[in-house]
């Protein structure tokens, strides 16, 4: 009995050996030849892997179709830390740039340490952001030196071992890293805008360089440097801070991107950070697309699957005539030269030590702004090279004058006193006031006149800048209703541009609470006569004059200004935006505005600025000022022409030019090239289909 259980146990046992073996052979049967191409080609295949393709970002083209800014094809030396392996970050950093080195090429560093030991921060003024930045970094206190700080480098980033000269290389890759989110899904890059014939010398190289590649990306280019830089910014590193402070979310593909605007950005992005570039990134800015890469299990490419293309940014057109802005620039630049030079005519410490100054230049009907340039000013295109040089000079070329400065308007206030008291019916045209020389209406202050005049009206005060003359009509209109017309004419507020200005300040009690501490926040009567002749508090940017002094020209009509004359697409073919003038405010007194127009054409015409426009062959509106400042006296001068039918407005400022004359012939060089060459006056609309071919 027992032996028959034993035999039915292994009867048993043997058929589910046979079951077994027969499954198995059936299973390597499919795998073999049912299966068999399908898992070959998964063992080949690897994996896949999703890369984004970058967005062309929009151009930038004046109103007459030139371009400004526009996309090249440029060659970017990228790290990525999924392919280094276990080859250690700093060895691969070493060896990239010994081919950098070899190669003549250069690499990415915004370290704001001097490059070779004993180290110091650069500038630290003009880096003084940078350097906290860094000293953040490396949890270092705010009173720590350069030779502290590359200590702590040193050890956050394992390099004591590296002589001064390649601490200081690496280190300086390493902190960008780190500033631009170097991680497994965030590539880092190295070098942009390689020269071709370095590309297989990093190729040859490719075993010894795990995670490095060369990939071919849209660069910016701006096509003339040196036109506007001021205007059309720059494109910068999306920098922790930003990222930081910004929404983020994990895309379906593992990615994190920051919610910025109406954009969303990877942490290796670039942005625009100023100008033009920062204030229409909403346009410019394109949409990345991904494309999924397949490999083998060699790590070789097999195949390649855009699964979103990416859609270009939208091109941006300005209101700046390029060729207007150049005449401008050349125009102020030669006449501060010129003065700088001329130690006959101007003498040590009148007008000889110029060295800086604005001019704006607008349209009065629609308050486009047509030029604004600034000196000392720089060149976009090489603006990353010589970075150090222009942060460190003095006075300042990276500090847009026209836009931000903060000047005395002087005697170029006093239309705006004029009108006024016109309108309010404080004057009319025929009333006189006695100039002796001196001001005595009061006993313990009496300021003088640069001149005797006499019995004048209104009209002959513009004509003479006759300080007395508005010292008392000043006294008797109020400082309350002389800030109401400076607000309405545009003084002491913002102009409506999109972009970054400085939105200056008008004098009044509440101002001078504000600035002075003490006895000097008493306001006086002496306070009033100051505010008339644009003196005192009274601080305005370049922009502000020629807005003001284009309000004049337009009837009391105050146009928002703006720099954005429309967005069209990438390819130009279809409108996406066109700006339409918008009217800020109005001063209703024709007659009024009828007396200042005659007192500024006679400025031109038989006043200060005589030698200037005395023969013009146009009527130009026009009025001088020569303020006090702690540096010297600077040079104001405002102007609009035709004086019958006003076109465009223009504001010149010299920076200790000594009288308000020295910048009338920057106005007429303008005035020259708008009405007597081919310019924005003459130009054609723009044929966009031209500009596509």
């Amino acid at each position: 009995m027992k032996s028959k259980w034993v035999l039915v146990r292994t009867g048993v046992m043997i058929g589910l050996f046979i079951l077994v073996l027969l499954f198995f052979s059936l299973r390597l049967m499919q795998l073999q030849v049912v299966e068999g191409e399908s898992l070959t080609a998964q063992i080949e295949q690897g994996w896949t892997d999703t890369q984004t393709i970058k967005a062309a970002r929009g151009q930038i083209f004046d109103r007459n179709g030139q371009p400004l800014a526009v996309n090249a094809v440029g060659r970017d030396v990228v790290i990525n830390m999924a392919y280094m392996g276990d080859t250690p970050v700093n060895e691969v950093i070493q060896r990239l740039i010994g081919v950098m080195e070899q190669a003549g090429e250069g690499w990415i560093d915004n370290l704001p340490i001097t490059q070779q030991a004993p180290f110091r921060f650069l500038d630290e003024e003009a880096y003084a952001t940078q350097i906290d930045r860094l000293k953040r970094a490396v949890d270092a206190q705010p009173y720590a030196t350069a030779e502290d700080v590359c200590a702590l480098l040193r050890e956050k980033y394992g390099l004591e071992e590296l002589d001064d000269t390649r601490f200081r290389q690496v280190a300086g890759v390493r902190y960008e890293m780190e500033q631009r989110g170097f991680n497994m899904r965030t590539p880092y890059t190295f070098a942009t805008n390689i020269r071709m014939e370095t590309v297989p010398q990093i190729k040859e190289q490719g075993y010894r360089l795990p995670g490095v590649d060369v990939v071919e990306t849209p660069i910016r280019q701006y096509v003339s440097g040196d036109i506007a830089p001021h205007l059309i910014g720059q494109v910068g590193p999306l920098y922790a801070e930003q990222w930081n402070a910004a929404e983020k979310e994990m895309t379906p593909d593992g990615n994190v991107v920051a919610h910025i605007g109406d954009h969303t950005y990877l942490m290796n992005d670039s942005i625009g950070i100023s100008g033009v570039e920062q204030a229409f990134e909403s346009y410019l800015r394109g949409q990345d697309g991904q494309r999924v890469i397949v490999r083998n299990n060699r790590g070789d490419v097999i195949d390649v699957v855009e699964e979103q293309p990416a859609v270009p940014g939208d091109s941006v057109v300005l209101t700046i005539d390029a060729q207007l802005q150049k005449v401008a620039q050349d125009a102020l630049a030669n006449k501060i030269h010129s003065m700088q030079q001329d130690l006959v005519t101007y003498p040590e410490g009148e007008g000889h030590e110029v060295d800086a100054g604005a001019v704006v230049v607008l349209d009065v009907k629609t308050g486009e702004l047509l030029a604004a340039a600034t000196y000392p000013s720089y060149n976009l295109a090489t603006y990353q090279q010589d970075y150090a040089q222009l942060a460190s000079a003095t006075p300042e070329p990276l500090f847009n004058r026209a836009l931000s400065a903060s000047y005395r308007p002087g005697s170029t206030f006093k239309p705006a006193v004029a009108l006024a008291s016109l309108a309010e019916g404080v004057i009319d045209r025929d009333t006189t006031v006695l100039c002796t020389g001196q001001y005595t209406r009061f006993d313990d202050y009496q300021p003088m006149c640069e001149g005797v005049h006499g019995l004048v009206n209104v009209l002959g005060a513009i004509n003479s800048s006759c300080n007395l003359f508005f010292y008392d009509v000043g006294y008797n209109l109020g400082i309350e209703k002389i800030d109401e017309y400076a607000h309405l004419l545009g003084l002491g507020v913002s102009s409506g541009l999109e972009l970054p200005e400085n939105p200056g300040q008008v004098a009044s009690p509440e101002l001078k609470s504000q600035l002075h501490t003490g006895e000097e926040v008493e306001w006086r009567p002496g306070d009033v006569i100051q505010a008339a002749i644009g003196q005192g508090d009274t601080m305005l940017s370049p922009l502000q004059l020629a807005n003001y002094t284009a309000t004049l020209a337009n009837g009391g009509q105050r146009m928002e200004v703006t720099i954005l004359k429309s967005v069209r697409s990438y390819n130009l073919e279809q409108a996406v935006y066109d700006h339409e003038p918008q009217v800020a405010a109005s001063i209703d007194a024709p007659e009024a505005l009828e007396a200042v127009k005659e007192g500024m054409v006679s400025v031109a015409r038989q006043g200060t600025a005589r030698g200037t426009f005395a023969s013009y062959p146009l009527d130009v509106a026009a009025k001088t000022g020569s303020p006090q400042t702690p540096q010297g006296i600077n040079s104001v001068f405002i102007a609009y022409a035709p004086a019958d039918d006003p076109e465009i407005a223009v504001a010149v400022v010299l920076e200790k030019g000594w009288e308000g004359y020295t910048g009338a012939p920057v106005a007429k060089e303008i005035f020259d090239a708008y009405f007597f060459s081919d310019s924005s006056k003459n130009a054609q609309p723009v044929d966009y289909g031209v500009l596509l071919s």
